[in-house]
């Protein structure tokens, strides 16, 4: 198969200095730092520039006074125990050495409050604090569209609450979930527990491009114009119309499904409302990120998958996700092939070799691969970048792994 390399021209917008950032961001928002402990919140994404923005808040903090420490929050995720959640964090780079801080991890959480669908929690160690900075990406959610989709309103609530309050929420129908996540969140708030909140925005290139500080009376307000800014930046494939989609890795890293649906337009959620494009026939996945430590929560979401990424699925990790969220589907395997070289041919023999992209990951799309019957509709796109040159699809090593060269 030949293929066509397409550079995309993102939106960049990359901070220069990212600890000044922050630093301004907290100065700016005139906040008094508790004199007491502090802590700040920890997720398991693949956040850009995250150990340096959570070592200058830090920082920040105990230059004002307050007595820092780091605590995951990231509901049910990395099976669920305080020991898979600290191993998590530290994966990141967020050890103790590194942050200059404690880190405090635990499962055991504190009744803060009751919606509709159940009771709202904390974790205990934040609660029982003088305050807590909300540190979070802010982007768009996998399964719901919202005025507040993921970001800090969404940490409080399913991060912070561990698996208690993430099930809570999930437990909320998919079209009600935008509205849940917002009075859950004021629950949370009411609380007085929340010092701040810190918002990342990252540019179509994964990096770290806006950083704001909110007081608490202004997450609820202000988030939702952090999702539109998110809109703008926000990477997609240059194609609506895709036979087929071969994604490299998949992973916690890149997306809290794997693969992030607003990408794939799909979300693979039974009683929800899905998206319209784009509109793929066949996705097939080849690995999953070694810094997801197993759980291939959205591996469902394709259709063929390699023994590679088969034998690198945590089943209980991946079963403890995707169980508290309520959508089993996500978990499914796909049909596994025992290299990349046999995945390929086998689509290829059966779906045809026209209208194909390949693509490193759903965060990463700034280079990607097209079949070479769609050059004249990529050098049409007022985004794409095409090659002249046409390159060879080939699979490299013993393990008959893709590779493109040159000819």
């Amino acid at each position: 198969m030949k293929l066509l390399r397409i550079r995309q021209k993102l939106v960049s917008n990359p901070i220069a200095d990212v600890r000044a950032a922050v630093f301004a961001a907290l100065d700016g928002s005139k906040l008094a730092a508790p004199q007491a402990e502090v802590g700040i919140t920890a997720g398991s994404r693949g956040i850009a520039n995250i150990a340096t923005i959570t070592r200058a808040a830090g920082d920040w903090l105990r230059d004002h006074g307050a007595r820092p420490f780091l605590f995951p929050a990231m509901g049910s995720h990395n099976g669920g125990t305080a020991e898979g959640q600290r191993a998590m964090i530290e994966s990141l780079g967020l050890t103790e050495a590194a942050m200059g801080m404690p880190i405090r991890a635990s499962m055991d959480v504190v009744k803060v409050g009751t919606v509709s669908t159940g009771d709202v929690w904390m974790d205990r160690l934040a609660f029982e604090s003088a305050g807590v900075l909300v540190l979070n990406r802010v982007k768009l959610h996998t399964c719901f569209s919202g005025p507040v989709q993921s970001g800090l309103t969404k940490m409080m609530v399913v991060g912070m609450g561990k698996i208690p309050s993430a099930t809570t929420f999930h437990s909320a129908p998919t079209p009600t979930m935008k509205d849940m996540l917002l009075e859950m969140g004021q629950v949370v708030l009411d609380s007085g527990k929340i010092w701040a909140g810190l918002a990342i925005l990252e540019d179509g290139y994964d990096q770290t491009a806006e950083i704001h500080a909110l007081p608490p009376n202004e997450i609820l307000t202000r988030e939702p114009q952090l999702v539109a800014r998110h809109h703008e930046y926000f990477p997609r494939l240059p194609l609506d119309d895709i036979n087929v989609l071969v994604v490299d890795s998949i992973g916690k890293t890149y997306s809290g499904t794997g693969m992030d649906t607003n990408v794939i337009g799909y979300r693979g959620v039974r009683d929800g409302e899905d998206l319209t494009k784009p509109r793929i026939h066949i996705i097939a996945a080849l690995s999953l990120s070694p810094s997801s430590q197993g759980n291939a929560i959205g591996v469902g979401l394709g259709d063929f998958i390699t023994r590679r990424l088969r034998d690198a699925i945590d089943e209980q990790k991946t079963f403890l996700n995707s169980f508290t969220t309520g959508h089993m589907g996500r978990a499914k395997i796909p049909m596994a092939f025992a290299n990349d070289e046999e995945l390929v041919r086998t689509i290829e023999s059966r779906y045809g070799a026209k209208r194909w992209l390949f693509i490193p990951n759903t965060l990463h799309l700034d280079t990607l691969y097209a079949s070479e019957d769609l050059r004249e509709e990529l050098e049409r796109h007022p985004l794409c970048m095409v090659d002249p040159e046409s390159i060879d699809l080939e699979f490299a090593n013993s393990r008959h792994q893709l590779s493109f060269n040159k000819q």
